[in-house]
């Protein structure tokens, strides 16, 4: 029988809903080789989702005019809408839906963020995106590295964190109105911030789960592609906060 609690699992992440954690609680009996599979899948399905995005968002961009209607008006918003239903039914019916089920909802999630993301590539030259990139794999990595080895629980931090992320979506939707310069580049720096250590803090949580899922394949399964869409949404709202930093504009 597995020792998994469903109230232990911290939910959805990016501009998602996230649950408040009790403090971590591992398994001393669980061994480190459950860690590792568990992480290789949900490692392997992040980088999947990611360059599914990369590919649709580069082709997209090469076929802009026939999908412009998409990006505007009705057909964005209905884009919108697609993304959000798929990450709440990814994250809400994860103890329904078979592993394959939920992985292929998290693609076609990606996909859809590769529509929606392809304008990236009509503004910013590809060296810059190019540069965001890296910066951003090696931050995510960094980050990603210390979630898994700290001790320090990181509870405490991630309640911060969610209340920042809170803070940060209604700047930028006040923004929206305001327009303001200072505004604008408060939020992008804090963006920053926040899903680096929204990175290290769902990595942690993720191991709680690989420990408490040991003896449940067919959860950790599940799971292990949740997880993946909660570090692929740190992963491209770094991304994209980091872009705004450092990108050069392709019109200019």
């Amino acid at each position: 029988m597995s020792n998994f609690d469903p109230n232990s699992y911290p939910g959805n992440g990016g501009w998602g809903v996230r649950r408040a954690q009790q403090p971590l609680g591992y398994s001393t009996d669980v061994s480190t080789p459950v860690v590792a599979r568990f992480f290789n899948s949900v490692y392997a399905w992040m980088a999947a989702g990611l360059a599914l995005t990369a590919v649709v968002s580069m082709v997209v961009a090469s076929h802009i005019d026939d999908v412009a209607p998409l990006l505007h008006g009705p057909g964005f918003i209905v884009l919108i809408i697609a993304q959000l239903a798929l990450v709440w039914t990814v994250s809400a019916a994860i103890y329904k839906l078979s592993a394959a089920a939920a992985t292929g909802l998290f693609m076609l999630y990606a996909a859809l963020n590769g529509v929606m993301l392809s304008s990236i590539f009509l503004v910013y030259t590809q060296a810059s995106i190019a540069g965001a990139f890296v910066t951003t794999a090696g931050m995510f990595g960094a980050m990603s590295l210390y979630g898994m080895l700290t001790q320090t629980d990181l509870s405490r931090l991630g309640k911060i964190l969610f209340m920042a992320l809170i803070g940060l979506i209604i700047g930028t939707v006040v923004n929206m109105f305001f327009a303001s310069s200072g505004l604008y580049w408060l939020c992008t720096y804090a963006g920053v911030i926040i899903f680096a250590g929204l990175t290290a803090y769902d990595t942690q949580r993720l191991k709680q789960i690989a420990y408490s899922t040991a003896d449940n394949p067919a959860m950790a399964s599940r799971l292990s592609v949740n997880g993946a869409l909660l570090l692929y949404l740190d992963f491209l709202n770094m991304f994209l906060f980091l872009l705004r930093l450092f990108g050069n504009n392709s019109r200019r």
